[in-house]
């Protein structure tokens, strides 16, 4: 309305200016047709860039880096440069990359620590029983002539035997430790009456090998700990068999203390054997370790008996660790809780 009344104003003419309004509006249309068009040609170029840059190219990436992950390559990472949903994306892919190779790499060592551990038992099995063969043999082809021999070779026979049994039983509870299932039957125990029969026991296997126990107890009489009987022996029977593996002095020691820590009780079991290396030290409790390498030592040892001791005394809500000098011995600590007996009044 505008338009007209400027070319009335100006023509004064009604049929001119009709005719040059019809005009007007014709090119007016079709520039206005024309702009629109190119808006929508840059919108569409626009939402192809944004599509190419913010959808195919991150899918595309996103497509090549699950196909390493199907080939089993894990270590193939992916530069996160987006934001929004596509970056929330590409977040999740590393997050699950990594775990992914961590699970692999752990259940690649776990493959190569079972190989390691058939390899060790097969080599801790064929040395008794090698021993038990020749012994058998002698007595069948007359070598044991002697009462004396006699009893000799019986001995030593009875002895790999135990040995072997030892190892099976290790492997028993190894197995119960891999499937988380450790059978505990806790009592209330009394400390000082349980560890002065377990110091007899040990004391005369010892006595045997001419190695000397002492065992000292500081924590009052009536002390009490929840515990597992049986298991708690295989601690200590582990950790003493161990540093009896590792004694290397004419006379050897072994020295069994029980303290008090107030709320706690602390047991240390100390041997004067070779000692460990520091670097080794804190790997000693792990699965399958062995801080000597060589399967022609003479200790051998499967690896997993100060492991067994750990996850015990872990499940019995305490914690161990162990201390150590070379050349001078070697220290195992562990602490259980005390139980406290409520008085009725």
């Amino acid at each position: 309305m505008g338009i007209r009344k400027f070319l009335m104003e100006v023509l004064d003419d009604p049929q001119i200016t009709m005719i040059v309004e019809s005009k007007f509006m014709r090119y007016f249309w079709g520039d206005m047709m024309l702009v629109i068009v190119i808006i929508l040609i840059l919108i569409a170029i626009l939402m192809k860039q944004f599509i190419q840059t913010g959808l195919v190219k991150p899918m595309r990436e996103m497509n090549a880096a699950m196909q390493h992950i199907a080939a089993g390559d894990m270590d193939y990472k992916i530069t996160n440069c987006y934001s929004g949903e596509v970056g929330e994306v590409f977040h999740n892919y590393e997050d699950m990359r990594r775990k992914l190779k961590e699970s692999m790499e752990k259940t690649i060592d776990n493959e190569k620590k079972n190989r390691e551990l058939v390899s060790n038992i097969s080599h801790d099995l064929k040395t008794p029983i090698t021993s038990i063969k020749g012994y058998v043999e002698g007595i069948m082809d007359g070598v044991a002539d002697t009462p004396e021999k006699m009893d000799r070779y019986i001995k030593t026979i009875y002895n790999k035997a135990n040995d072997m049994d030892r190892l099976i039983n290790e492997l028993t509870v190894y197995s119960h430790i891999d499937a988380n299932r450790i059978p505990y039957n806790f009592h209330q125990i009394n400390v000082a009456e349980y560890f002065n029969d377990c110091v007899e026991e040990v004391g005369l296997d010892l006595e045997s090998k001419n190695i000397k126990l002492d065992f000292t107890n500081l924590v009052p009489s009536q002390t009490q700990v929840i515990a597992d009987p049986e298991q708690m022996r295989r601690v200590i029977n582990n950790i003493i068999g161990n540093s009896v593996k590792y004694l290397d002095k004419e006379e050897g020691i072994i020295e069994i203390r029980i303290l008090d820590e107030i709320d706690s009780i602390r047991i240390e079991i100390e041997d004067n054997g070779k000692g460990i290396n520091q670097k080794d030290l804190p790997n000693i409790f792990e699965r399958f370790y062995r801080t000597d390498a060589s399967r022609n030592s003479k200790q051998g040892g499967s690896g997993i008996g100060l492991s067994i001791v750990k996850k015990i005394i872990e499940d019995h809500g305490g914690y161990i660790w162990a201390t150590s000098k070379e050349g001078e011995g070697t220290c195992i600590h562990f602490v259980l809780r005390k139980y406290e007996v409520e008085n009725d009044e």
